[in-house]
């Protein structure tokens, strides 16, 4: 498997910010089209980073022209995370502007850079059409306002999604087919990993930082249980699955392009979502623990861990083709309880401590299944 590289973990100190930029927005549009606000400002960000990973995949990214790129992509995706807080107001043509430059002049490096292999060549240009067709939708989103501006910006999102799916296909020249899409799956699977950890990262700095404003007995106890929960993210993801999911990736043969596909630019950004939620749950709990949880804290303290909990269902589901019943059981119970914290005026500190006592359940349940298999004779 292709080690990741300095130049790549340093191209994903970015998304720290970006992930800290795209919690707060949350924090600070507590509605639902807040929360459809930041989603679209996630898929875009997300664009930026799963194509650029994909390159590299192919590209060796110590080699210069391929580290400048992915030093040039870093400071664009830097200034379009400045401009998020603003996205939706008077900084979206530049949010606009510097997505399109960062999209397409990756597309253009790439058709240079893989001049040696026909088949990186035929599906780069079956992509940049369809990126140069949807960069025109997101310029024309920033310029105009308001609804039209999350219209436009929600039909490249679909664009994209659909484009991919369907392999970029071109008038005369069929489509991209994933099963000629030389990849590393591995790679991939560990890349994307890494990203959940940045996103995990950002919520122990959002746990960090908002308790050291105020100290006490009170605080202190929000502190750790907000800091458990995050573990508790972190044990589902890594300590069994994501290991597992890299290998049979890896071994996925012609499946993997079509596996990378659906496990990593569709899955990941919910699961990633998941992480943004919970963070933004996080600073609920340790500036109100003991307030009666409102509609928005109740979501945002179990509906983060649900969403986390439902893309990893989903991506499980995927790799190993069976119904993974702890986590879809898991994301039912904390969506039933978000009614009943809210109707019975729950403390906050109580909504984080059902959702984590839920998130250890699947950790249970998974060691639980792992020792079953082991006595299971061979």
């Amino acid at each position: 498997m292709q080690p990741t590289t300095s130049t790549e973990l340093f191209f994903d100190l970015v998304f720290i910010f970006s992930i800290t930029q795209l919690s707060h927005y949350l924090i600070a549009h507590p509605h639902w089209r807040g929360a459809a606000r930041t989603a679209l400002l996630l898929a875009l960000v997300w664009f930026v980073w799963v194509y650029t990973t994909w390159l590299t995949n192919w590209l060796q990214p110590d080699q210069g022209p391929v580290r400048a790129v992915l030093l040039g992509v870093a400071l664009g995706s830097l200034s379009l995370s400045a401009a998020i807080p603003q996205a939706f107001a008077g900084t979206g043509l530049l949010f606009a502007v510097v997505y399109v430059a960062v999209q397409v002049g990756r597309t253009l490096f790439a058709l240079w850079a893989v001049r040696g292999s026909p088949w990186l060549v035929a599906g780069f240009q079956q992509s940049l059409p369809w990126i140069s067709g949807t960069s025109v939708l997101v310029v024309l989103g920033g310029l105009a306002g308001g609804v039209a501006r999350e219209a436009l910006w929600a039909a490249v999102v679909v664009l994209e999604v659909v484009g991919l799916l369907i392999g970029y296909p071109l008038p005369g020249r069929g489509r991209s087919r994933p099963e000629r899409w030389m990849v590393e799956g591995g790679h991939l699977a560990e890349r994307c990993a890494a990203f959940v950890l940045i996103a995990l990262g950002e919520s122990i700095l959002v746990t960090g930082s908002t308790l050291t404003s105020h100290v006490d007995l009170e605080a202190s106890g929000a502190f750790l249980l907000a800091f458990a929960g995050s573990v508790a993210l972190w044990w589902v993801y890594f300590a069994r699955s994501a290991p597992a999911a890299t290998e049979v990736i890896a071994g996925a043969g012609e499946r993997t392009g079509a596996l990378s596909r659906v496990a990593f630019n569709y899955l990941h950004p919910v699961i990633v979502a998941g992480v943004i939620v919970a963070s933004a749950g996080d600073e609920v709990l340790l500036r109100q623990p003991g307030e009666p949880a409102t509609p928005v804290a109740a979501l945002f303290t179990l509906g983060g861990p649900a969403l986390f909990l439902a893309g990893h269902a989903a991506y499980k589901a995927l790799l190993w083709r069976r119904l993974p019943t702890s986590r879809i059981t898991a994301v039912l119970v904390l969506l039933a309880f978000v009614p009943v914290c809210v109707g019975l005026e729950a403390p906050v500190a109580v909504c984080a401590a059902l959702a984590l006592a839920v998130t250890v359940a699947v950790i249970v349940a998974d060691r639980s299944r792992a020792r079953s298999a082991a006595r299971e004779p061979s």
